[in-house]
């Protein structure tokens, strides 16, 4: 009688996807607490809506591709893409932004590219950008910060209007900081005047209108700095990201001040922390080598500025990085990682000690 067959053993890495999608988490959380108390009930309604329905819509389409459905949502990719999306939106949007964008998201992002790991763009980004587009008047409508439990801030029922009544807030409406500095200088306002309103210190710890990810600079650093120390994500896309900006922002404000701002308000001003630290560096849609991060991290920094300065839309996080996005192939085709005893060639290395010792036998 023949022996069983058995499977060979297998050696097991020491993390998981859904590990590394755990900590991800862990990181944004910080970040995440804080600009849901700064913009309260509503922000936690769509925050909660936007997941869901990201969730939701990748179980519908496992389903439908008769794959596996809980074995893949536990690996919280899903969960994830769901989460950075709701970071993006603004945070008293309708709960229909948050529906459509997690269709977009795993429909339109992920799972017509076949699923985690072979999609080319950024679900989360693919969702923002067409969302944008789509829908402008909800996308760029801001609240100023109503910290919950404060007076004037909307409980749990007027939350709940806000949210799935469409209810107005005019009252409680402000443009972001990227916004109104675009608006004042298309005006022909000198840019002091337009920084007027950006306080370094408010921008920092989050205390302006805006989207959850530009909540707090410092806690998205942190959760960042945290990622890299625990090897779930280098240091190469963020520190070529935020040098790239720092060294434009720089020197074109050198050149004329009274037209361009300096680099900290470009590093603190938006989503650039969140984009460097934590949409950027998704393994799947950005290079493999160290030097095509680099590069790619650069591409993004530079797209970023260029967009802000000169383009149509006063943020570009989420285009620049779907432009990158796009070139990463091209990127891995031309910087591969040197295979070890081969040099970036492909080819052998010689090793001439070795060779005379093998001459001699």
């Amino acid at each position: 009688m023949n022996p069983p067959l058995s499977a060979s053993p297998h050696a097991h890495a020491p993390i998981s996807i859904g590990r590394i999608m755990a900590l991800v988490i862990l990181a944004l959380l910080p970040a995440t607490l804080f600009g849901l108390y700064q913009f309260g009930w509503p922000a936690i309604f769509l925050f909660t809506v936007t997941v869901a329905a990201t969730v939701g819509f990748e179980a519908l389409a496992l389903m439908a591709a008769g794959k596996p459905v809980r074995v893949t949502l536990m690996d919280g990719s899903a969960l994830l893409t769901g989460w950075l999306l709701a970071m993006t939106l603004p945070p008293w949007a309708p709960w229909w932004i948050g529906v459509v964008g997690g269709a977009l998201a795993v429909l339109l992002g992920k799972q017509v590219f076949g699923g985690i790991g072979q999609n080319l763009f950024n679900p989360a980004m693919v969702a923002r950008v067409t969302l944008l587009i789509s829908f402008p008047l909800e996308m760029t409508r801001w609240v100023m910060p109503q910290p919950m439990f404060s007076s004037g801030a909307p409980g749990f029922l007027e939350g709940l209007a806000i949210t799935f009544g469409n209810r107005s807030y005019d009252a409680f409406t402000g443009a972001s900081l990227l916004g109104h500095v675009r608006t004042e200088l298309g005006r022909g306002e000198h840019l002091d005047a337009a920084l007027s309103a950006f306080d370094p210190l408010s921008a920092l710890f989050g205390t302006v209108p805006g989207s959850l990810g530009e909540t707090s600079a410092v806690l998205l650093v942190a959760g960042g700095l945290w990622l890299i120390a625990k090897r779930i994500i280098g240091w190469e896309i963020p520190v070529s990201l935020v040098g790239t900006i720092a060294v434009l922002a720089t020197t074109m404000h050198f050149v004329d001040p009274a037209r361009y701002a300096p680099a900290h308000y470009h590093l603190l001003a938006g989503a650039t922390m969140l984009a460097a630290f934590f949409i950027a560096t998704d393994p799947v849609t950005s290079p493999v080598s160290r030097q095509g991060q680099i590069l790619f991290g650069a591409g993004v920094g530079l797209l970023i500025y260029v967009i802000r300065t000169w383009g149509g839309y006063p943020e570009g996080v989420a285009f620049a990085i779907l432009l990158m996005n796009a070139a990463t192939p091209m990127i891995d085709h031309y910087l591969k990682p040197r295979i070890y005893g081969r040099d970036r060639r492909g080819k052998p290395l010689e090793y001439p000690e070795l060779s005379a010792k093998g001459g001699e036998r």
